[in-house]
């Protein structure tokens, strides 16, 4: 059975996770990586009114339905499939397709609340931490909000000073503690990138040389 190389990347929103995602990613091969992100896990909102949706606070850990993504991670290592939901950033609402999800070698699950709840986190052979000064932190977060979302700048600032900001305090930034490797500047950090991939590769390389003497010793 497939046992895959679960890799939790964390850091707080604008941190640059999605950069060493990518590297992560593009080093090790795509056809061997599953990307879980914890944004595809937000609550669904239907039933309340658009303007109620956007004022809810999406930094809280209660936003998001965790306990859904550790029963697809326990699935996914079980050799199993699943069904990832599919979140709508412009109206806070999932969609009603989902996207079919199947093990691969390496399971990366990226969110800046990855580490908040143990259960999650046990789930984790390593776990990352991208560490990016505030200031970078925001524009890239109204960059994001602006282009991506349909947010207005407005919206954006408002948001952050209102949940973001004391979120990333009270919950994101103390999970730091948890990360096995802290990556400074992000994306930007190669000297720390290549040493992940490395250490990625290496339990990648043990793994398959373990199942080869295990099917060794069956025959």
């Amino acid at each position: 059975m497939l046992d895959p190389l679960i890799i939790g990347v964390a850091g707080g929103s604008g941190s640059g996770k999605t950069t060493v995602v990518q590297q992560i990613i593009s080093a090790i091969g795509e056809e061997k990586i599953l990307l879980i992100q914890h944004d595809s896990y937000y609550r669904d909102l239907k039933h309340l009114s658009f303007e109620k949706r956007t004022q809810q606070n999406f930094d809280h850990p209660s936003s998001l339905e965790t306990e859904l993504m550790i029963r697809h991670i326990k699935a996914l290592k079980e050799g199993y499939q699943v069904e990832i939901p599919i979140y709508d950033f412009t109206n806070h609402i999932r969609k009603e397709e989902t996207r079919l999800a199947e093990p691969k070698q390496v399971i990366l699950v990226d969110g800046i609340l990855v580490f908040t709840e143990k259960e999650l986190r046990d789930l984790m052979n390593i776990k990352l931490y991208v560490d990016t000064d505030d200031d970078i932190r925001l524009l890239r977060r109204i960059q994001r909000d602006i282009v991506e979302r349909d947010r207005e700048l407005e919206q954006v600032l408002s948001q952050y000073q209102k949940y973001v900001r004391p979120m990333h305090l009270e919950f994101v930034e103390p999970t730091k503690r948890y990360a096995d490797i802290i990556i400074p500047h992000g994306g930007e950090n190669k000297v720390a990138l290549d040493m992940v991939n490395a250490l990625i590769q290496d339990r990648l390389n043990n793994s398959e040389v373990a199942e080869q003497k295990n099917e060794s010793v069956s025959e």
